[in-house]
């Protein structure tokens, strides 16, 4: 992993101060420099505005590149250490659903694996006894959002901040557990969420592979998006939700063989933050 997070040390839940990720601190020294430039030279303005242009082209293109380390650090795999441990990280999005998270703890239960759920503030407060099921279990509970919102990636930082700080709220009430890592739906990551992120004490974390179970819901294929090439150190996305448009979700069909798959190749499933240190 490029991000210099890869370290059992590194993490906390303290805020921080921000350091912009170098392709933001570009666009942001390239910007004052453009309003100086047309200050000077008003007739350079068609040239100014067209690297602006390109490079918020670019800034979008990071946007929809959610492994990408352009918009800043970004946890695609576990520390190294971990890896030489043989472990893996499960992780679960949108939840909890009173249906199907607690089906998904009692499979992991069954293979003594752990996992990360990166829940909704909103579903946090509709359920908290599932979270304290997942925290009493033996998982962590992450920030997800609070609400999901399809146009996340395009908030400013007011509604940034509201989304994130709501759904650490409202997962702590239910017993104190303070997430240490964030999501963002979708994997869209906007450009003004790092500020957000740092002050809340937040990490930022994507995965390794993904089944798109949330999209696709052929066991099959997202068994197969999941074990091709899988190895430790590997972060791996399911949902833990239920979808109207099928009758069995998918993750419950897919994860009894994903775990059998893991015993067979000597991999063990942990939370994120057992992987990084126990900082939990």
């Amino acid at each position: 992993m490029a991000s210099s997070e890869n370290s059992i040390s590194g993490l906390n839940r303290k805020s921080r101060p921000w350091r912009p990720a170098p392709a933001i601190g570009f666009s942001i020294k390239l910007h004052i420099a453009g309003l100086v430039v047309v200050l000077l030279q008003p007739s350079a303005w068609q040239w100014v505005l067209g690297l602006i242009v390109l490079n918020h082209t670019v800034l979008a293109g990071a946007v929809l590149w959610p492994k990408g380390q352009l918009l800043g650090s970004n946890i695609t795999r576990l520390p190294d250490v971990a890896a030489l441990r043989s472990e893996v990280s499960l992780t679960f999005d949108d939840g909890p659903d009173p249906v199907v998270t607690p089906r998904v703890l009692d499979l992991l239960d069954q293979y003594q694996a752990k996992a990360s759920f990166f829940c909704l503030g909103a579903r946090a407060e509709a359920h908290p006894e599932i979270i304290k099921d997942i925290l009493r279990r033996g998982h962590s509970v992450e920030n997800h959002s609070y609400s999901h919102p399809n146009a996340f990636s395009f908030y400013g930082i007011s509604r940034l901040r509201r989304e994130v700080e709501n759904a650490q709220k409202a997962i702590a009430s239910t017993n104190g557990h303070t997430p240490l890592f964030f999501r963002a739906p979708a994997g869209f990551r906007s450009p003004m969420l790092d500020p957000v992120l740092a002050k809340a004490g937040l990490h930022y974390a994507s995965w390794t592979r993904r089944g798109f179970d949330g999209v696709k819901s052929d066991p099959a294929l997202v068994l197969q998006r999941l074990t091709q090439g899988l190895a430790a150190g590997d972060i791996l996305l399911l949902h833990d939700v239920a979808r109207s448009s099928v009758t069995e979700p998918a993750v419950l069909l897919v994860l009894p063989k994903l775990l059998k798959v893991l015993a067979e190749k000597g991999l063990k499933s942990v939370s994120l933050p057992a992987a990084f240190g126990g900082n939990a």
